[in-house]
């Protein structure tokens, strides 16, 4: 998941992805409370709770606007229309508990997005810290599920 010649400092943001009690994968952000060793594990104070957890390096990763992925059941979230056009405000959610500004985010077409390829769509322009970003959805076709995303693009489809 990270790099593991990244080096992590208290107070750094952090993300690390983990299984939930009820056997779900469930996404976690806090902040590193301190590194045991140059090696790991750190300690990562998880935002809402009072303790923190141990966490291996090779499990963390630092937060940033490309690495908050939503990870959503079900490929007809991407072939209705109706909804489709909520995929850019639940990502933008996420990327608000992760702790990110964002400065906006305009939908493409009305937040119906624009197919930009056999796998997915372009759902929105996102701007933070003065940089754009688009925001994709695409599908797992193998899993029934897809994936939302922000990257910088290398050139703009419309």
């Amino acid at each position: 998941m990270v790099d593991l010649n990244h080096h992590f400092d208290p107070g750094d943001r952090v993300r690390y992805e983990t299984v939930g009690e009820d056997g779900f994968p469930l996404v976690r952000y806090g902040f590193v409370g301190g590194q045991t060793n140059d090696n790991g594990p750190v300690v990562v104070m998880l935002d809402g709770e009072l303790g923190g957890d141990v966490v291996d390096l090779d499990e963390i990763e630092p937060v940033s606007i490309s690495s908050i992925t939503l990870k959503l059941e079900g490929a007809d979230l991407l072939d209705e229309p109706q909804l489709r056009q909520g995929l850019a405000k639940l990502w933008h959610a996420e990327a608000e508990d992760a702790g990110l500004q964002i400065a906006a985010v305009h939908p493409v077409k009305d937040g119906l997005g624009v197919r930009d390829s056999s796998e997915g769509f372009a759902l929105a322009e996102v701007v933070a810290a003065g940089e754009q970003y688009m925001l994709r959805a695409t599908s797992c076709h193998n899993e029934n599920m897809i994936l939302i995303s922000a990257s910088r693009p290398n050139r703009w489809l419309f």
